[in-house]
């Protein structure tokens, strides 16, 4: 375990409150180049009441959005069987210092302990690497987006084609909910509960990380493109921007499958990381 130069549960609270009342930098250009090519009047001014939104909470230090979501922590590198406590503790102390409203409750009861934790919670992702570094990132997700969240398990004869196809339908069918213009996460492969996780994923990367993968950068493309030329626009009222950007992850299937999961972050797609050495920590926006 990497000795750290201050406490996972204060990282843990700085991350959650960077996530919370700054929007990442290449979410916020994403907006303003948009802003620059809207000709529809109704979309130029809910993008300006969503970039007025976005400084009034950053000059402000307050959350950006009511809906402080559920947070999905990923850690990587070296770490210990202490992290996971910590970063439960860091959870309850930002609920109260931030403060992020208290979202979990019980499935069934809908009861709710008041403080982000509860069976199951928080969500952590554990990634060992035998690093220098120990790596904590969180990506935040508001209902509103993450009940959009889609998945098919195609035949692979559907191949490519199929898999845009059913990209762009869960995008359009989900309309004005997720709150657009939004960012779209792609899963294809893996089995059905690794490529729902691969999808959410890929909201951690950053709209400017260029996919090294050419078919898939491709793919990202044409998405784009497919998605934008629908006429849905920012926040289902019309216009050429419905996402920002599109994000895909692959992986190895079986022979006889074809999953494809869709998972959409709002334009408030809130995350953040720090990469934590022996002598310092580094924060960053994104994957």
């Amino acid at each position: 375990m990497i000795k750290l130069p201050e406490s996972v549960d204060q990282i843990v609270v700085n991350l959650l409150k960077a996530a919370n009342t700054k929007l990442p930098e290449d979410i916020g250009w994403a907006l303003e180049a948009a802003a620059g090519w809207e000709t529809d009047p109704t979309a130029r001014t809910q993008l300006g009441a969503i970039m007025d939104n976005v400084k009034k909470a950053e000059t402000l230090g307050r959350p950006m959005c009511q809906d402080t979501g559920i947070p999905i922590f990923y850690v990587k590198g070296r770490f210990d069987g202490s992290v996971g406590a910590e970063i439960s503790k860091g959870l309850k102390r930002a609920t109260e210092t931030v403060p992020l409203r208290p979202n979990t409750v019980d499935p069934l009861t809908r009861k709710n302990p008041g403080d982000n934790l509860g069976k199951g919670m928080p969500i952590i992702h554990y990634l060992p690497m035998d690093d220098q570094f120990t790596e904590i990132g969180v990506l935040i997700k508001g209902a509103g987006s993450e009940n959009m969240t889609r998945l098919a398990m195609l035949n692979p004869s559907d191949g490519i084609e199929g898999v845009k196809r059913f990209v762009v339908e869960s995008v359009l069918d989900a309309g004005g909910r997720p709150c657009p213009p939004s960012i779209v996460g792609v899963g294809i492969g893996g089995t059905a509960d690794g490529c729902a996780a691969m999808a959410k994923e890929a909201l951690m990367f950053p709209l400017d990380s260029e996919n090294g993968d050419p078919i898939l950068r491709e793919l990202e493309e044409d998405l784009f493109v497919k998605i934008n030329s629908s006429g849905l626009g920012p926040m289902g009222l019309g216009g050429s921007t419905t996402v920002l950007g599109v994000k895909v992850r692959t992986a190895y299937c079986h022979t006889a499958s074809l999953p494809v999961a869709v998972n959409i972050g709002c334009w408030a797609t809130r995350r953040a990381v720090a990469r934590i050495t022996d002598s310092s920590v580094e924060y960053r926006q994104g994957a």
